[in-house]
């Protein structure tokens, strides 16, 4: 499909600039918030005026950006909620001001492509600019339409990226609709909690994709994505997906997002059964919580081991080798209802 050259993440751990994955943070009252950094490259009258999601957004591209030669062709971001934050505090002034003056800061950080608009705007971008609002399925489907683009246009390069922040409207829906555990859990006890829910995160994950194969650090080679509940249809599609690509289970590791919810633990477990008993088995919600583009984190963590990142042992669920180097498969679920694989491959 692509090759990914460049790679930048803000996360609830340490993962931007100076990477360190082994000391963890945990969650405060069930959420794992971003640890932001100082946004150097933002000026500081632009970034005051910033949503927390459009903050780690362009955070995270702007390094990449300064990074390569030649400007992207184009700006593809996956976000389920955008600046849904900045949304409720314009809707809050309507009542509050009674549909009189209002800052319209807010208003305009609050749609989900004010993240790509903003990096359009920061480096003067006027190449192809879109976000993909999917809920569950952000992320990958703006995978698809880099995808898509440079198969059409294989000379270009691209910034694909994924970012969603915890606000409150959304923390309280959710937890209303049980999603997130009603009773206080850590990090380390999130996967021997039996019981519903998970823990809330956030994050940003940026990327810089070309057709290109010369120097990349990984290559994406497949993304499928389907909507279901049962759970024959979803074993049947990932058991195709791995006889297509994997050539029947030549799988080093499969990077899952099981996120303590007892709920959508039978669709890990009968994935798990899928591989090959010689393919390890590691988890990463626990590093950054339960959010809908949490698969750009899986692809980012997918990135790192293939570089040669040496995998801490929180992430591992069942050790079968000790080879993650060459081909990670990633399954994530959202609500149960929506489902992504992702095969991606080291370069040689």
């Amino acid at each position: 499909m692509f090759y990914i050259h460049h790679t930048s993440c803000i996360s609830p751990q340490q993962t931007f600039a100076e990477i360190n994955i082994d000391l963890l943070k945990d969650a405060i009252e069930n959420k794992l918030r971003a640890a932001e950094p100082s946004y150097e490259g933002i000026p500081t009258g632009v970034l005051r005026r910033m949503g927390k999601a459009v903050r780690m957004g362009v955070g995270t591209a702007l390094p990449l950006i300064k990074r390569i030669t030649k400007p992207v062709n184009g700006i593809i971001i996956g976000t389920a909620n955008g600046g849904m934050e900045d949304c409720i505090k314009f809707l809050n002034q309507i009542i509050d001001y009674d549909e009189g003056m209002l800052a319209p800061g807010n208003f305009v950080q609050s749609t989900p492509n004010a993240i790509a608009a903003q990096i359009g705007l920061l480096t003067n971008n006027r190449n192809y600019n879109i976000t993909h609002v999917h809920r569950g399925l952000s992320f990958e489907n703006a995978m698809m339409d880099a995808a898509m683009m440079l198969k059409e246009y294989p000379a270009n390069s691209y910034l694909l990226g994924g970012i969603d922040e915890i606000s409150t409207y959304n923390y309280n829906i959710e937890w209303l609709g049980g999603w997130y555990k009603k009773e206080p859990v850590s990090i380390s006890d999130l996967y021997q909690k039996n019981s519903q829910g998970s823990i809330a995160g956030e994050g940003a994950s940026m990327y810089i994709v070309s057709a290109e194969k010369l120097n990349a650090l990984a290559a994406v080679d497949d993304v499928l994505i389907l909507h279901s509940t049962n759970e024959e249809i979803i074993t049947s599609q990932l058991k195709a997906f791995i006889d297509k690509n994997a050539k029947g289970g030549n799988i080093d590791l499969l990077l899952t997002g099981e996120n303590g919810d007892s709920r959508l633990l039978k669709y890990y477990t009968a994935a798990e059964k899928l591989v090959d008993k010689d393919t390890s088995v590691a988890r990463f919600k626990h590093m950054t919580g339960e959010y809908t583009t949490a698969a750009a984190f899986a692809v980012w963590l997918a990135c790192e081991i293939l570089s040669g990142m040496k995998i801490p042992g929180h992430l591992i669920k069942y050790k079968a080798n000790s080879n993650f180097n060459k081909r990670i498969l990633i399954y994530n679920n959202y609500k149960g209802l929506q489902h992504s694989f992702v095969l991606i491959n080291k370069v040689e």
